[in-house]
């Protein structure tokens, strides 16, 4: 069967509709001990933002490679529209846009021919993708880098060249592994602006990531994956049903304090560096402040803070550790 023009067409949100991506029952097996992917069934809708929580090691890596055609399940479908991305791998590298989490190979080339020269290979005509890619260079805030060759730029800028080359002329799924590694808090903003008007011109975006809290407001629906298999999935205020009536309190601890013994009440706590993360009912607010204060006055805390639960929280309740976002911003802030 012919594969169709690579660009997805304008148009709004469409469930179930024919371009839906189906993953139907993965399992990706390396040997009888090591399971990669456990039947892992997913349905990605065009104009969806969707993304793929996990641990180090949960599969997600494993699966998306399996979606462009770089692996081939042990057992399983994954279709796209009238195509069975196993059997045509061709297909699949044509009709999805994907950005691995290593950087593109442009050290040789100005970040606007990068630009350009993806969205041509991909079939758009010269017009189009020449208006496209100045459109995304301005959007991402990197009119500055425009002409600098690949091999200058750093590592954040890198990413978003990178964003720009599978987003110009973008394919029927474009499937975004870590797009905001390196990426400056501006830019960062900028870059999920980005994300969000994919899914509004009619792709399905798979977003791999494990940046909880920004996917938190940025996803419509996520799945959260563990051990090679889905343990979750929904909306983000899905996920977080179970922890209506909860409150996060977070309690920073003095360097080289021994952890404290946290009270009955506590619900689940989890410590990352000097920062003791419990979960306690709105009930017993009073009782947390009041230890929490204690511990400051005895010195073992140097400061608490109280609020509302997130999707960390429950990344946490659902995998038992905190993610791998939520610990590199707390090792940088410490």
């Amino acid at each position: 069967m012919p594969l169709e023009r690579s660009s997805i067409e304008v148009g709004p949100k469409d469930a179930g509709a024919p371009w839906t991506l189906r993953i139907e029952d993965v399992t990706k097996a390396y040997d009888a001990k090591v399971v990669a992917n456990d039947r892992i069934s997913l349905a990605i809708d065009p104009g969806e933002v969707f993304g793929l929580l996990g641990p180090n090691g949960a599969g997600k890596s494993t699966l998306v490679k399996q979606l462009v055609g770089l692996l081939k399940p042990t057992s399983g479908r994954i279709t796209l529209g009238p195509h069975d991305l196993v059997a045509e791998p061709a297909a699949a590298r044509q009709l999805c846009s994907y950005l691995p989490q290593v950087q593109l190979p442009i050290d040789s080339f100005r970040a606007v021919e990068a630009i350009r020269l993806t969205g041509a290979i991909r079939g758009g005509d010269k017009a189009t993708v020449r208006e496209r890619a100045d459109a995304m260079i301005e959007a991402l805030d990197l009119g500055e880098w425009r002409r600098t060759l690949g091999v200058r730029l750093s590592g954040g800028v890198k990413r978003l060249v990178g964003f720009a080359m599978v987003s110009v002329w973008p394919g029927r799924v474009v499937i975004l592994d870590e797009p905001t590694n390196d990426v400056d808090p501006h830019r960062r903003r900028l870059l999920w602006q980005e994300i969000r008007r994919l899914g509004e011109s009619g792709a399905a975006v798979l977003l791999v990531t494990h940046n909880v809290l920004e996917a938190e407001k940025s996803v419509d629906r996520l799945a959260l994956i563990d051990g090679g298999r889905v343990i979750a999935e929904g909306t983000p205020s899905a996920l977080k049903a179970a922890d209506r009536g909860r409150l996060r309190l977070q309690v920073m601890l003095a360097p080289g304090a021994a952890r404290p013994e946290p009270p009955r009440f506590v619900l689940s706590e989890a410590l990352v560096g000097h920062n003791l993360l419990t979960t306690i009912s709105e009930a017993d607010a009073t009782g947390g402040i009041r230890w929490a204060q204690e511990l400051v006055a005895a010195g073992v805390a140097e400061e608490y803070a109280l609020g509302a639960t997130s999707l960390e929280d429950a990344y946490i309740r659902l995998t038992g550790e905190v993610s791998a976002s939520f610990a590199e911003d707390e090792r940088a802030a410490g």
